[in-house]
């Protein structure tokens, strides 16, 4: 007997841990054992690969971890498996599937059932019968057609396996690794489906530790926490921050989706002292308009959300990431321009501006026609417009989402950002702006390269602020050198050839780069010399948060 569970993620550096979690369990707790494997692909893989893949492994059952990402190709795959491999039983399990299970069956006849929920107890019990072939129609979490469901009880935390070794390690080099320290949600907004998963449960603080320690010992490069809220019993965040800190190894990183406006100035001095770039912060603020947060059941002091992480930027060793979401109920335009700013102002690592995804079983899904949600048929079910917000207005939002991650999350551009940003009346403004630039000059059809970007977005400069573009150029060549070791000099760098004597004098090894400003584009608002600065990069030292080159400043002789 051999079950094949078979992953499609939505990038190669991502692994399903559900279907680890799977495995392990059966493996801890039957004696008679059929064959387990794991098959991960991503949603870039060719269909036809994926097929071949499946089928050159010869399973006696199939099994499929579904997500909105993979959906769409999950069920093309089940149509082409019922024609190759018509013998072989289907089950699901996922969040995809988890709330529409009567649905799902009707559509397609080829799957056999639906694991609803946790599924480790309900796939080894599935297993056993499997391997012993014996009736498995009873099974507890387990939904089939014309069948009574029976639920199952949740599972204690601390029965939940630890699913890595070191082979697993060595399989997924390169790859995030993706814990688990406690399921549930003690929030139940009403786009998520934590608000559906129950109370909050916790792993045990002393497994937590030994496991951290496996990552630490391995050094491993990132351990992302699923957790939805990790800061949710404050005293356990404490524990654990402070064990990472004390046996911190210098290389892994760790990622934790926290409730930011509830961090306690005992978790805040926890991760003052952490070396740069141990830990990352995800908060999702989702909108400022407190409407809206009332409306999605959420709870939020954003003016405390402000204190905290203005905080957390001031300590210069913690990577933040700060979440909106465009779409959501009371939220329009002018509201989420708003939203937009406020966060803006806030100064995150990454700025994500995210879109209302209308998931299955969501308390959100069910209030549809009141708020006048209309999303995509297909995966992910992406808002279209609602009762505030126009098609129009979402399409004006993609742009903007767009230049964001070019021009703000990619870190390159952070000094020339924050000078421009003051000729406009508010960030919004200078995104929308730059889209209507890309989409008036054909960009938005055929994005510039990485490095091409810089020109882009100089001329854009030039035709907004003409009188400034001396003091851009050197921005925008500042912005380059810290990030970029480039070999040959930049078409918008300044020229400067009167330099090239005393900066042949000046000269450094290739992990190095010297160059010449006339405007002190490291300070906050820039200012023409009186006498030019060097600059000297050293890429062989970079910050750990935003990646940029160390560099020192000397002035001109």
């Amino acid at each position: 007997m051999k079950i094949l569970l078979v992953a499609i993620n939505a990038k190669y550096i991502h692994s399903n841990l559900a279907l680890r979690q799977l495995k392990k369990y059966a493996e801890a707790h039957l004696e008679s054992l059929p064959e387990i494997e794991i098959i991960e692909y991503t949603i870039n893989n060719y269909q036809e690969d994926i097929l071949s893949g499946i089928y050159e492994r010869h399973p006696d059952v199939l099994m499929f971890s579904c997500y909105i990402w993979n959906w769409g190709m999950v069920k093309s795959l089940i149509a082409d498996l019922g024609k190759v491999l018509p013998d072989v039983p289907i089950f699901l399990g996922g969040p995809e599937v988890s709330y529409d299970a009567e649905n799902v069956l009707a559509e397609l006849p080829r799957v056999s059932g639906i694991m609803i929920g946790e599924g480790e107890q309900t796939f080894c019990e599935l297993a056993k019968h499997l391997n012993d072939r014996s009736d498995y129609s009873k099974t507890a979490g387990l939904y089939f057609r014309d069948t009574a469901f029976i639920p199952r009880e949740m599972m204690p935390m601390d029965e939940v396996p630890f699913v890595y070794s070191d082979s697993d390690l060595k399989d997924l080099e390169n790859r995030i690794i993706y814990y688990e320290s406690s399921r549930g949600c003690p929030f139940a907004c009403s786009y998520c489906l934590s608000a559906r998963t129950g109370p909050v449960r916790f792993r045990s603080v002393d497994k937590v530790f030994k496991e951290m320690q496996f990552f630490l010992e391995h050094r491993v490069m990132q351990v992302k926490f699923v957790d939805r809220t990790f800061n949710a019993d404050r005293q356990r965040a404490i524990q654990i921050w402070n064990y990472i800190k004390e046996h911190d190894n210098g290389v892994t990183n760790f990622h934790f989706e926290i409730e930011g406006d509830i961090l306690s100035d005992k978790e805040l001095d926890a991760l003052e002292g952490m070396r740069p770039g141990l830990v990352q912060m995800e908060i999702g603020v989702q909108s400022t308009n407190p409407d809206t947060i009332k409306e999605i059941n959420r709870v939020m002091d954003f003016e405390r959300l402000k204190r905290i992480t203005r905080r957390i930027s001031e300590m210069k060793n913690i990577h933040q990431h700060l979440d909106l979401i465009a779409g959501l109920p009371k939220e329009d335009m002018e509201s989420f321009q708003k939203s937009f700013n406020d966060v803006y102002s806030l100064n995150p690592d990454q700025l994500q501006l995210g879109f209302l995804k209308v998931l299955k079983g969501s308390p959100l899904s069910y209030k549809t026609q009141e708020y006048g949600l209309k999303y995509t048929s297909r995966p992910p079910y992406e808002v279209l417009e609602t009762k505030w917000m126009s098609f129009e207005d979402i399409l004006e939002l993609k742009k903007i989402e767009r230049m964001v991650e070019l021009y703000y999350n990619s870190r390159q551009f952070t000094y020339t950002l924050r000078q421009l940003v003051k000729e406009f009346a508010a960030p919004f403004d200078m995104f929308a702006e730059i889209a209507s630039f890309y989409e008036d000059s054909g960009y938005m059809v055929s994005s510039p390269s990485r490095l091409h970007r810089y020109d882009v977005l100089l001329d854009f400069i030039v035709k907004k602020c003409p009188d400034k573009t001396e003091m851009f150029r050197e921005l925008l060549t500042f912005d380059i050198y810290l990030r970029e070791n480039v070999k040959s000099r930049p078409a918008f760098a300044p020229d400067i050839k009167e330099y090239a004597a005393k900066l042949r004098l000046q000269s450094r090894d290739k992990e190095s780069h010297l160059d010449v400003f006339c405007y002190s584009v490291w300070a906050e608002d820039p200012v023409r010399l009186e006498t030019a600065h060097f600059a000297a990069y050293d890429y062989s030292h970079r910050d750990a948060l935003n990646n940029n080159a160390s560099i020192s400043f000397f002035a001109d002789e």
